[in-house]
């Protein structure tokens, strides 16, 4: 089985990269203000994205090895993924989650100290070929049957309106990542590659992207899985992942 599995991932590889050189190009870098970013951006009605929690993949802490491991077991591969959401020191969701349609953890509305509960904060999600981020009340009231989502804080974009409580001038700096929708509707995955204050990051998704809405996914733990830039970030350990699946091609 290891043998398979192995064999089976050194062919997904080479035909993932054939087919990076035919489809136009996923991920860019950005600069904005002080910083530098990485942009991937997939349209929900073309692009399979999913939720995958660290207990669904039955271990102590997720890895993007391990997914991928998981999705070649089930004829699937991965061409994207991101840590997807805050959790818990067991690696359990601290909000909402829903993979494949179930619900694995609940809205969570809360007040508490932290930045999840730094109101507002909101919910990603995908239905029916769309996607979406909303604060977490307006979420509750839509009735929504997502096939994925992940709750997480605070919200970066709330209607074309900077978050209330980040200052230009914040002295915080962190690694941090987020997930906003465009105007066409596709959905942009932003990564800083340095540490940068909240304000900024939320203005590259609102001046720059033009994302009417954007939400804080983490920081400090913020990673990366793009084969398309060759970027891997293997020493991620997380509750939480946001993934692009493709089914194998044999």
């Amino acid at each position: 089985m290891r043998l398979f599995l192995s064999l089976s991932f050194l062919f997904f590889i080479l035909v993932l990269r054939s087919t990076a050189m035919a489809e136009p190009p996923k991920c860019a870098g950005i600069e904005h203000l002080s910083g530098r970013y990485t942009v991937c951006t997939f349209d929900p009605a073309k692009d399979a994205i999913r939720l995958y929690g660290a207990r669904t993949l039955d271990t102590a802490g997720a890895t993007y090895d391990q997914l991928n491991t998981h999705l070649l077991r089930n004829g699937q591969h991965m061409s994207f993924a991101m840590n997807g959401g805050m959790y818990h020191h067991d690696y359990g969701p601290v909000g909402l989650l829903v993979e494949d349609g179930k619900e694995t953890g609940a809205l969570n509305h809360d007040d508490a100290f932290g930045n999840f509960f730094m109101k507002p904060n909101g919910v990603f999600w995908v239905a029916e070929g769309k996607a979406g981020v909303m604060e977490t009340e307006a979420f509750a009231k839509a009735g929504l049957s997502p096939v994925a989502a992940t709750q997480s804080g605070p919200m970066l974009v709330i209607d074309g309106k900077i978050h209330p409580r980040f200052l230009p001038d914040a002295t915080s700096l962190q690694i941090r990542n987020g997930v906003g929708i465009l105007p066409d509707g596709r959905v942009a995955f932003a990564i800083s590659d340095v540490p940068v204050r909240f304000h900024d990051f939320a203005t590259l998704f609102r001046d720059r992207l033009q994302c009417n809405n954007a939400l804080f996914l983490d920081g400090s733990i913020s990673s990366l899985y793009a084969p398309e830039i060759r970027r891997h970030d293997r020493d991620a350990v997380m509750g939480t992942i946001i993934a692009v699946v493709k089914k194998l091609p044999w």
